[in-house]
């Protein structure tokens, strides 16, 4: 009887990040108990900076299981896709916690249009990788520098928030952000237009 394959293993980096995933419910819960409490008027601090540690936790920890998969030359499928997905359930779920415009108690908060401009703008990535796969055979995400940049000033809008900084400066963080958001989006639809162009020899 010939040997069966051996199974397949998480890697270390995989490990890092499914745990990363694993504490956002956490954070979830943690955010949404503090805002229970700021209705119910009396909110509790210790909450909010539980929930502003573990944010920055499992965002900077990010750059830990990258840094793992490639120095044990452990890249795999299953990380590539997961990664991204960690970051994006972490940021969606915070920035829609905290747009609240319900509850003016809660200054600073996430602005409504800022919130539907992130949620849009990836909805539409979404779709448009699904358009060029079908469209091109498979699509290739090529990771950009506007792209990282707009995810590292959405992760510092929403620590400002937790943080409950000064709301004076607090718009211009928004509006950098934004545009970077926007300009990010329109680079990667530009390179999805163009596998498409390419696969049919245009």
């Amino acid at each position: 009887m010939a040997d069966s394959p051996p199974a397949k293993r998480i890697t270390l980096a995989s490990k890092v990040t499914l745990a990363r995933i694993l504490f956002i419910p956490v954070f979830i819960a943690l955010v949404i108990n503090y805002l229970l409490g700021i209705q119910a008027g009396a909110p509790d601090s210790t909450l909010r900076w539980w929930a502003f540690g573990l944010f920055l936790a499992i965002a900077t920890t990010d750059a830990l299981d990258g840094y793992l998969a490639r120095a044990r030359n452990e890249v795999s499928a299953l990380g590539r896709m997961l990664d991204p997905l960690a970051d994006k359930f972490l940021l969606l779920s915070a920035i829609i916690l905290l747009t609240r415009p319900e509850l003016p108690e809660l200054s600073p908060q996430i602005p409504v249009w800022f919130a539907a401009l992130v949620i849009v703008r990836d909805v539409l990535l979404a779709l448009g990788y699904i358009v060029v796969r079908r469209l091109a055979g498979d699509a290739h995400i090529q990771p950009r520098w506007t792209g990282k940049f707009a995810t590292v000033l959405q992760m510092a809008a929403v620590l400002w928030v937790l943080a409950q900084f000064k709301e004076a400066n607090f718009i211009w963080l928004l509006y950098l952000t934004g545009f970077f958001t926007v300009l990010a989006g329109l680079q990667y639809a530009w390179d999805g237009r163009r596998q498409v162009t390419d696969s049919r020899g245009h």
